[in-house]
């Protein structure tokens, strides 16, 4: 940040004031959907912080741009919160579909959605207790999701973003007192995620053999070996549908029970910082692949622990895919 271009955008340029905040926009966005769960919503929210920064660059006394953001930004996330309606379960579907065997209900945050960035290039602050790649997990983003919103947002900012007790104070308009309880509570709330140490590394050869061996099984429709593939504790679950289905024998059968007599195209991409695959499926009266979800892949070892189904297609556009493809 200059001065000349901050005095311009004190002075009305539009032009100065996205020159100033773009550094900061992608990682406010990553911000916001962390203590909000839902890119949708997140991107809503920091449009409205942007929006009141620019109303408001004329008061900012030009001393920290980021802390500044990420004050407006963390208010919004928090009233957003304190506002919203959205929450309450979706109707629970388990005594309406018996296509399923065993489905159990799911604790997972129905409102959760993949992210289309690894984020990565984002350095966290010195104090941050979380690399990048694990904090942009998809079980991370959804263990946060169980915290009360003071205290998700103090961990965010503290072992996420690497901020002080006294910035994150600052930030939150509160004390490092009240920030290093809310801290300890929040760590002590947390649900525990992946051991970083057991998970291969993105874009690693390891990696890839695990994808690409489940590409292969579950195109083939093979039982068998999508159970040698999936960990004894795996978890399938299916935001926004409250249910979640646990073990080798339901998960395996669930994907092929769900899939069978039809073909399948499997197209890789990324959500989380992890691997994911974009379902597609034959169109019976025309030669298209209809996309039909995207599922987030979970890895641990040379297995995977845990699938994230998500079938709303909406997001599909977020990761550049059409919701139609050419069958040859």
């Amino acid at each position: 940040m200059t001065e000349v271009t901050l005095a311009r955008a004190q002075a009305g340029d539009g032009e100065a004031f996205r020159e100033l905040i773009e550094p900061y926009h992608r990682e406010l966005q990553a911000h916001c959907y962390r203590i909000l769960g839902s890119v949708q919503d997140a991107e809503d929210v920091l449009q409205e912080a942007l929006l009141a920064a620019w109303r408001s660059i004329g008061r900012f006394d030009g001393r920290s741009l980021r802390a500044w953001l990420y004050r407006i930004a963390t208010t919004r996330c928090l009233n957003y919160l304190r506002g919203e309606s959205r929450r309450p379960q979706p109707a629970d579907p388990l005594d309406q579909d018996t296509r399923w065997s065993g489905p159990l209900r799911s604790d997972e945050p129905w409102w959760l959605q993949p992210y289309p960035d690894d984020l990565s290039g984002l350095a966290p602050g010195p104090e941050a207790r979380y690399a990048t790649r694990e904090s942009i997990a998809l079980s991370f983003v959804a263990g946060l999701q169980h915290l009360p919103p003071q205290q998700r947002t103090v961990l965010v900012l503290r072992d996420v973003l690497g901020f002080s007790a006294a910035e994150t104070a600052g930030i939150l308009g509160t004390t490092p007192t009240a920030v290093n309880s809310a801290l300890i509570r929040a760590r002590g709330n947390l649900p525990p995620t992946p051991d970083p140490d057991e998970v291969p590394l993105p874009h690693s050869p390891a990696e890839a053999a695990i994808v690409d061996r489940f590409v292969t099984a579950f195109e083939r429709l093979d039982l068998d070996e999508l159970v040698a593939l999936i960990t004894s504790d795996v978890r399938l679950t299916m935001p926004p549908e409250p249910r979640e289905l646990r073990g080798p024998q339901a998960v395996g059968g669930f994907l092929l029970q769900a899939h069978l007599g039809h073909g399948l195209k499997l197209v890789p991409t990324r959500a989380n910082g992890q691997p994911a695959l974009v379902l597609y499926l034959p169109d019976p009266a025309a030669p298209l692949w209809r996309a039909n979800g995207l599922v987030v892949l979970t890895l641990r070892g040379n297995q995977i622990s845990a699938l994230t189904r998500f079938s709303n297609l909406g997001l599909l556009a977020r990761f550049g895919f059409p919701r139609t493809l050419q069958r040859a």
